[in-house]
């Protein structure tokens, strides 16, 4: 009942403060497995785009979140299991370990997922070059679809050193899927599926 609550609580305050703008341009809202891949720009990233799609696809799209960053306090791991029902992600690789694994059990339970895939925020006009991830996931799930996503303003709502959020109009807009095309090398893909991303930016 209290992660219901806060969630209510969280889309109106996102509203107020952002304007919370979903834009669909090459592909409509639906309830069909995906990966969400965007550009990552600041800690609220995560809650804006969950707050940016409609409420039958949030009850089964998990953003992914930093463990270290999301963990760090009792409320910040509540609001992210509670409510965003969120799959934590260490974002350095060890021996024992293979990052992609919390991502490819959601995958395989059917869930949809939210994927930043720089790995870390950043701080330039444009995203950084993206990591392996996208990659490898669209090689293992081939059916699942890939849709880009560019997060327009959300840096300036929660500056770096900030915590007390500024009201900023911000937007999402989600771009047409891409497709890990046969025989396509790692990094031309990922540059391609960082290009879909860009280009939404002036849509």
């Amino acid at each position: 009942m209290r992660a219901t609550l806060m969630s209510y609580f969280l889309l109106g305050l996102i509203r107020v403060m952002t304007g919370s703008q979903a834009r669909w341009y090459g592909c409509p809202p639906k309830a069909e497995q995906r990966i969400y891949f965007a550009n990552h720009q600041s800690h609220a990233d995560l809650v804006l785009i969950w707050a940016a799609l409609p409420k039958d696809l949030r009850s089964i799209t998990r953003p992914i979140a930093a463990r270290d960053y999301w963990t760090k306090t009792p409320f910040r791991q509540w609001i992210t299991t509670a409510v965003f029902n969120a799959i934590y992600v260490t974002r350095e690789r060890t021996a024992d370990q293979d990052p992609l694994e919390p991502l490819c059990a959601a995958l395989d339970n059917g869930d949809s997922i939210i994927l930043f895939p720089e790995g870390t925020r950043g701080h330039a006009e444009e995203p950084a070059a993206f990591k392996a991830g996208l990659y490898n996931l669209a090689q293992k799930y081939p059916d699942v679809v890939l849709v880009p996503a560019w997060i327009n303003n959300v840096q300036r709502v929660m500056p770096k050193g900030e915590v007390v959020p500024v009201p900023v109009l911000c937007s999402v807009t989600f771009g047409a899927p891409v497709k890990l095309e046969a025989r396509e090398e790692r990094r031309a893909f990922l540059d391609r599926a960082r290009s879909a991303v860009i280009a939404l930016r002036d849509v």
